[in-house]
């Protein structure tokens, strides 16, 4: 495998889970919870939380993990990974989102094997949409992908939209993105662009310059954390495995 460095981007303001990173699904709060996940993975030579708040800070700290203040004017999870990986000179550096509760090993494997082509800049994991409640969901991003699994468009509305009644799959996207070193600082570089701000998805910014995701197909049955509702079925995922 590449050498690689995972950075958890955690902040404390959400409209949807105020204080999200620090709510707590049995007695660790769940930035503790995706960070022991994470490290337990033993693909990362280092595992970091990025953080513009010192209540996060703090907590990362409490429970022994690396954690980074980042600057309050980022705009995405993104931008606040890059300010972090400017202190390390690793090939590859994944962004894993600080509600992705349960994030599988076999996830992680897939995403960072596909590095072994020199032609990826980036990558992000996707699945397959069953239900029509998660397709209809806007809380679940969408995305249409080419014939070569590169993306073509990230949406939380329904795509493609089916008019003909055509049998079509449709993708999920899952919080977590790969970069090559030199295209996560490109990408912060650019700033926010109009799709990113509209959709409020960073990884339209790189669609929108031209620079192409490469999609894995997996399997997951993970849960990303976004409501009071998700919280609450996290805990019970839990506490039937504990």
């Amino acid at each position: 495998m590449p050498d690689c460095i995972a950075i958890i981007p955690a902040r404390y303001s959400s409209a949807r889970l105020p204080g999200k990173p620090l709510k707590k699904i049995g007695d660790k709060t769940i930035i503790q919870h995706v960070y022991e996940n994470i490290g337990s993975t033993k693909f990362f030579s280092k595992v970091i939380v990025a953080t513009d708040d010192k209540r996060i800070f703090d907590a990362v700290k409490k429970f022994g993990g690396e954690v980074f203040i980042s600057n309050k004017k980022h705009k995405s999870g993104s931008d606040r990974i890059a300010d972090v990986a400017k202190n390390f000179k690793t090939e590859l550096i994944v962004n894993i989102q600080a509600d992705e509760f349960n994030l599988s090993k076999g996830i992680l494997s897939d995403l960072i094997n596909e590095f072994k082509n020199q032609e990826i800049q980036v990558a992000t994991p996707i699945f397959l949409l069953e239900s029509k409640k998660m397709i209809f969901d806007p809380n679940q991003v969408k995305v249409a992908i080419n014939k070569n699994n590169y993306a073509l468009y990230f949406s939380r509305s329904v795509i493609p939209y089916n008019r003909s009644d055509e049998t079509v799959n449709y993708w999920g996207h899952i919080g977590v993105y790969a970069y090559r070193r030199e295209t996560l600082q490109k990408f912060s570089a650019l700033g926010q662009s109009m799709l990113e701000r509209t959709e409020k998805l960073e990884q339209l910014r790189l669609l929108e310059n031209a620079i192409m995701i490469k999609t894995v197909k997996t399997e997951y049955n993970g849960i990303s954390i976004d409501t009071p509702e998700d919280l609450e079925q996290a805990k019970k995922i839990y506490n039937k495995t504990n």
